[in-house]
Parts: structure tokens; sequence; C-alpha cells
């Protein structure tokens, strides 16, 4: 592992939420500087919020995993048993080759009986400790069996009594009294009965095996593991001593001269009680360094504290070392440090075991949303495919007993949408798509048929099942799933989950104005509005098929209006539901639905216009404009719409405020170019903004220069050639002064710019209008070089300067006069002239 920075310990029994996710702010959508009237690179350059990696610096130092420890720890635990053990395999031999075997005639009466209840007492120690770890490691299986003997109650034998007899009566008085509880109520309401119901499995746990009839207790693991562990104490304590005995009195009986049989019995026994003593010394010094590291180093809780597996993770702790040290003991001394927490956590997910399988996710989700093992941990995963398939499979898991498990299975995969890599191979996996639709459940009954009603009924029952979490989670995952293109139309081809995302859109009235609205129910609305913008933003032929869909379906529009009305005091909500309107309208059906959804236009030109707003409302104020100027292009009826909304003045006054002119005058130029002369009745007050937009082309520059520029050249068409006279004199500004700046333009953008791409061709649109407005227009034009510029024009015009606007780099509402014809239109009017 390669653990980066630290984070917040966890609960035992919760789902927990990101921090950093309930802190809804203005800079997740996109930059004020984006806007879709001019090319993007790539649909990541438009969202701020794409980089799945933004949250993590490169320069955190590593940090060494803290199960390494464990891993340590075990192997020196290892070389002390596989010392004793074979010390104990060599006495062994020796006492039933040499001694009992060569010797036993010989032998004195107590140096027999020693020996044989040395042998009969390291049989004992040698059988209680191989089945004391695997009692040990038992206990570790099931959380049902988390009452493993704890190391300190190891301490004194009385205590030991006690706390047994305690834990006895203890089980059998909860379990009576649980039986009659559920005798009682039928089935459970709170989450701790829920706890205690076992869903029947076709395997037994430890637990539940009835060695002897009415007594279960005598086969709880904790019982037996003490009385292994005590047994074991106790045959080295009493090795020990019988050894030391023997070696400090050396009674091993008279040898009489000439009696070749006795000749090497002392050496021999000497040798086998120093055996002995030397196996029962190291096993008691194993034990030892086992209490040392354990009880008062407390090596486990501290390991624990490291991963920041929360009170829950002890145990998962205790089974990971168990696991590492049968490895050490049973195969060689190294093979338990080649286990990882991550490793050891994903073969526990893979389990049919649902305690193993909450353990293995408990790990996982921890270590994923920790900055400082997320890294490494989310690399493991994403390379494991059954495991990844495992936690989509798990998101369909409904059984409230599975609700953690299932929490943590979606937080994990959450994860790994953030990652390109891991998002497309979990998009990858069949049914992927319909086991993250089925978070996106409410406690309401489905509307669907009695079969669906009562397939998911023991979850709409049951009243504490957190929905509104496994909701955030799946709508977290879409939106980082929604990054990528064809994901979007998986997303989009996945039945029923468009209208799900759209349902999470809605929200009442009573929430918007509410300044005490819990954060999570902002939220869901929020990450819902997030998915659909991602969805709707989407480029290309998907893009088109996603902005259909999204605006078919009846409660879209509808539910943004609502935002727009009501939203003030949510303005990332309202900034959201605008870029979606703005995005549905590259769809020329959908541009026409919003238009025709009573009080979307009304509701934009209303925070358009709205001077009350704080500042940190502008970007708000700003997209609504850009909104009201999308749904305005090349939509004849959108147009009609905003011109009877009496706003035509209102758009005048906006040409003034920094903040509003360049998306006024966006706005303008759409109802003069769609509308056209049919409307001249409807726009001639339009004209009263000339000397304002002839003020801003000659002192603007980049994007206001080019949209004023824009705007002008259709304000002319309402005048007659003394109205533009006038209109010249109140700016201040002459017509030469106006060809010099347009020939300047022309001079200065050489070649087609990608962040003012129309500024040529509103330049010659312009100049057009001035020569045939005024023959004396065609001699400055001339003088000023106007026909080289436009020679130059020819040779680098592009398809960037083709189009009105762009769905990333896809042009979009092709201008239906190409640049070459104005091009030879303006170099036919200097000939002419």
């Amino acid at each position: 592992m390669d653990p980066r920075r630290p984070t917040s310990e966890e609960g035992e029994r919760s789902i927990h939420l990101q921090i950093s996710d309930l802190q809804y702010r203005l800079s997740d959508t996109l930059s004020p500087n984006t806007t879709m009237f001019e090319p993007q690179n790539s649909l990541g350059n438009r969202d701020s919020t794409s980089n799945g990696n933004s949250n993590h610096p490169s320069s955190i130092p590593a940090v060494r995993a803290p199960e390494k420890k464990l891993t340590l720890f075990a192997l020196r635990l290892a070389v002390l048993e596989k010392a004793a053990s074979g010390l104990g395999t060599l006495g062994f031999i020796w006492a039933t080759v040499v001694l009992l075997g060569g010797f036993a005639i010989t032998l004195d009466k107590t140096d027999f009986w020693f020996i044989t209840i040395i042998l009969l007492i390291e049989g004992t120690r040698i059988f209680s400790r191989s089945h004391e770890l695997e009692w040990q490691h038992q206990a570790t299986w099931s959380i049902a069996d988390v009452g493993i003997s704890s190391f300190r109650a190891l301490r004194s034998s009385s205590s030991f009594l006690i706390d047994s007899i305690r834990a006895v009566f203890s089980s059998i008085f909860k379990r009576s009294r649980r039986s009659t509880e559920i005798k009682e109520t039928g089935h459970m309401n709170t989450r701790t009965n829920w706890n205690y119901q076992k869903r029947p499995t076709r395997r037994w746990t430890s637990s539940e095996v009835p060695l002897l009839p009415y007594a279960k207790w005598v086969f709880d693991t904790r019982h037996v593991s003490r009385l292994l562990y005590w047994l074991q104490l106790l045959s080295a304590t009493a090795c020990v001593v019988l050894s030391a005995i023997k070696l400090i009195r050396r009674n091993f009986g008279e040898v009489e001269k000439g009696d070749s049989d006795k000749r090497n019995r002392k050496s021999a026994l000497i040798i086998f009680y120093s055996l002995a003593l030397a196996e029962a010394l190291l096993f008691l010094l194993e034990k030892v360094y086992w209490e040392w590291k354990v009880t008062y180093c407390k090596l486990l809780e501290e390991v624990n504290q490291e991963s920041e597996l929360g009170p829950s993770g002890l145990l998962t702790i205790r089974r990971f070392f168990y696991d590492a040290y049968s490895r050490c003991v049973n195969g060689s001394i190294f093979d338990g440090l080649k286990m990882d927490m991550v490793t050891f956590a994903m073969d526990l997910l893979a389990s049919s075991s649902p305690d193993e399988q909450l353990i293995g996710a408990r790990i996982l989700r921890q270590f994923s949303v920790s900055m400082r093992y997320s890294d490494d941990t989310l690399q493991k995963v994403g390379l494991n495919l059954p495991v990844i398939e495992k936690l989509v499979e798990m998101l369909n898991w409904t059984d409230p007993q599975e609700e953690e498990t299932r929490g943590n299975a979606a937080e994990i995969v959450s994860k790994l949408a953030g990652k390109k890599q891991n998002a497309l191979r979990v998009a990858g996996i069949p049914g992927a798509m319909e086991s993250i639709s089925s978070l996106l459940e409410t406690n309401r009954n489905p509307g669907g048929a009695a079969d669906e009603i009562c397939e998911r009924k023991v979850v709409f029952d049951h009243p504490s099942y957190e929905f509104w979490k496994f909701n955030h989670l799946g709508l977290l995952i879409l939106k980082k799933l929604a990054r990528d293109h064809d994901i979007c139309g998986k997303i989009g081809n996945t039945r029923g989950l468009l209208p799900k995302i759209i349902d999470f859109t809605h929200v009442e009235e009573r929430l918007l104005r509410d300044d005490n609205a819990a954060t999570s129910q902002i939220l869901t609305v929020k990450r819902s509005l997030q998915v659909v913008k991602r969805l709707a933003s989407t480029t290309g032929a998907t893009g088109k098929q996603l902005q259909k869909e999204i605006s078919e379906i009846i409660f879209s529009i509808s539910n943004i209006r609502d935002i727009l009305r009501h939203g003030e005091k949510q303005p990332v909500l309202q900034q959201l539901g605008i870029e979606i309107l703005t995005s549905l309208a590259l769809e020329e059906d959908a541009t026409e639905r919003i238009g025709g959804t009573g009080g979307v236009l009304k509701g934009l030109f209303n925070i358009f216009f709205n001077e009350g707003l704080p500042q940190s409302h502008d970007r708000v104020r700003t997209a609504a404009g850009e909104a009201l100027a999308m749904l305005a292009l090349e939509s004849k009826n959108n147009c009609h719409r905003m011109v009877r909304s009496d706003v035509l003045v209102r758009l005048v006054g906006a040409l003034e405020i920094p903040l509003l002119r360049v998306n006024s005058a966006r706005i303008l130029r759409n109802l003069c170019t769609y509308i056209g002369t049919n409307g001249y009745n409807q726009l001639k007050g339009v004209t009263v903004a000339a000397p304002i937009v002839l003020q801003a082309i000659m002192a603007g520059e980049n994007k206001l220069q080019e949209v004023m520029v824009g705007l002008a050249a259709h304000v002319f068409k309402f005048m007659d050639p003394q109205e533009s006279s006038c209109m010249f004199e109140r700016a201040g500004i002459t017509e030469a002064e106006l060809a010099y700046a347009l020939v300047r333009i022309l001079r200065k953008y050489q070649q087609p710019h990608i962040k003012i791409p129309r500024i040529r061709r509103f330049s010659i649109e312009l100049a057009i209008w001035m020569m045939r407005d005024k023959a004396s227009n065609v001699c400055l034009f001339r003088d000023l070089g106007m026909e080289k510029e436009l020679e130059g024009v020819l040779e680098t015009t592009a398809e960037l300067e083709s189009f009105n606007m762009f769905s990333g780099t896809v042009g979009m509402s092709r201008h239906s006069t190409t640049i070459h014809s104005l091009v030879e239109t303006a170099l036919e009017l200097l000939m002419d002239g």
C-alpha cells in the first residue's frame, strides 16, 4: 500500500458522505468564461470537476502501510513458535527413541514418570496450541462471534472464570429474550432489531452449531479459545517446573561400576530435560512477547487507528493478524509478509459469507475514501475485474440486513468511477447501469405491477432504511460516469434511468425558500441536476439524442422552471438548471419545448435583470443571459415570445451594464436577425441602442467588441441614412473612425480566433452596410486598405467562422451566408464605388 493522507474515523453501522460533497459551491459548475458561442477543446475543459484527481497533491510523502507492523509481529512470533516446536519434536524423539526405548528398563522410577508426564503435558500443549489458533481464527470469521477472547481478560484465572460464567448466563438470557421478542412482535421495526434477525443461509456459523443439545454456549469460540490458551500456559509452566527440578537435583539414580546399560543414562536425561525446559521457555517467551505487544503496547489498537477503520475495525485487524500468523506458522515464515489489507479485503468480499463480505466492504470503503490510501486501493481494486463485478452486484441488494454492505459497495464504486479507466471498467460490466439505477429507489411505493410491489415490500416496509444515502451515492456515481461520452450513451439507453434522474430534480417551493433547508435534500437536487447537465452537454449524435430524450420527459423543464421561480436562495441550483436549458437548446425541438413551457423565459429574464441580487449571484445572471441568447437563436417563436414580454427596453438598458452587456447584445442581435424586417414596429425601439453600441465598438475588446459589432450591423438596418447620421453624432463618433476601427479589426485578426470566432464576419457585415448606406464610405474603406484585408480573409477562412454556436468542437447552427460570399460582396462594393 502507498498511504497518503489521514482522514477521520468511521462509525460501526453507518454510511458516510464526504464533507466535500456537502459543500455545494458555485465552483462546481461551468466557468463563467465558458460559453457555447465559442468552441471547446474537450468536454473535460468545460467542467471544472472533471478531473477526479484534482484533490490529490502530487507531493504527498509516502507513509508505510500500518499492517506491516502486524505481518512483522506475526513473523517474529512464528520464528519463536517454530523454534519451540522444533525443540519439542527433538525432545519427543529423544525421549521415545533414546530414553523410553533404550533406557526404559534401567530408568529410575521418578525419571520414568517425570518423562511420561512431560511428554503428556507437551502433547497436550501442542494439541492445545494448534487448535487454539484455529479457534481464535474462527472467532474472527463472523461478526456474530465478535466476543473473541480479549488478551487483557487472560491476566488472571479468577477474572477468566467470572467472565466466562457471566458470558454463559448472559448469552443464554439474551437468546431466550430475543426469541420471545421475535414471537411477540412478529416483525421488527427498528434498526437494532433488524441486526438480530439472521437471514437463512445454507452454511452454519460457529455460534449456531448445536455441539451439545441445549448448551450452544459450549461451542462458543471465546470459551473454547480461552480454555485452550490456559491449557498451554499450564502445560508449559508444569514442563518448566518438572524439568528444572530434575536438572537442579539430578537424582537420576546410581550407576554401578561395570553396568554398561546405565553408563550414558545421566547425559541422556540431562539432554532431554534441557530440551523440554528450552522448549517450554521459548513458548513462554512467545506468550510474553505476545502479551507485551498486544496487551501493553496495544499493537492491534495502534494499527486499527492508523488504518482508520474505526471502532468496528478491531475485529478486522484481529482477523488479518490471525490470517498472517497462520500462514507463517503453517507454511513458510515469510508467507505472512506477502499479505496486505487491500488484497485481504478483496478476498473477503469474494466470500459467500455475509459477515465476511461486510468486513471486506468496510475495509475497501475506508481505504477508498482515505486520502492516504485511496490511490493505491483504487488502483488494486480497479485491476481486479471480479471484485468490481462483485461490488456492482452488491448495489442491487435491497435486504435491510445488507444495508451497510450495500452502502459501502456504493461508496467504493463512486470512488472507482472518479478515475477514467476504472469508470470504463465499471460501465463495461453487463447490467452495471441497472444496478446503479437500483440505488435511485425511494421509499415511495412503485406505481408498477403488483409483483414489483411485492418484490420490494421488504425494503419499502422498513421505515429506517436510509434511501436518501443510496440516492446520493447513485447520483454521485452517475455524475462521475457521465464525464465519458460513451457512458453517457449507456445511461440514456438504460430503461427507466433518465426518468428517475429527472424525478430527483423536483424540489418544493417550501424547501427552496427555507434558509435552514437540510443539506442532504439540497445535495440530492444538486447532484441530479449535475448528472442531467453532463448528459445534456454531451456532444455529437449521442448528445442530440440525449437532449431530445431529456426534453421529452414531461417533468424536465417544469422542474427547472420551479427552481428558477423560487430558488433565489439556492443560486447553485439555479445555475445548474439554467445550464441544462442552455445545453438542451442545442436541439431544435427542445428549444421549442422550453420556450413553450409557461414561465421559463420570464424566469430567465427575471434572474438576468435582477439588480438586487448579491455579487455572488453574478454567474447565475450571466448563465441566464447565455440561455436566453441560445433560446432566441434560430427560433422565431421564442423571439416573438420575448418581444411580447416587453423586455426590449430593458435589454437596451442592459447594454450599459458591464455584467449584462455581452449577453444582452447577443439576445438583441438574435431578435433582430430572426424576427427580421417583418417585425419592424416591434424592434424599432432597438435603434436607441446605436450610440451605446458604437462607443463599445471603439472602446471594447475581444468578446464585447465582437458582439457589439455583430449587433451594430443589424441595428442600423432599422434606420435610414439621416437617422444613422444622427446616431453617429450622438455617439460622438464619425463614420471614418468606425471604418478605421473595422479595418483595424481585420488587420489584427489575420487568422480566425477561437475565443471570438465571428468578429471578422461581423466586421465585414457592418462594413457592407456602411458602404451601402453612403457612397462616401466606399472611398473611406478603399483609402484605408480594406481591399487588401478582405483578400487576406479569403486566404485564411476556416470552418470555425461558419457557425453560430458550438457543442465542444462540433459546430452547430451554420450561418446562412458564407464568409466567402460576404467578402465577395464587400469587394464588389469597393470596386463599383
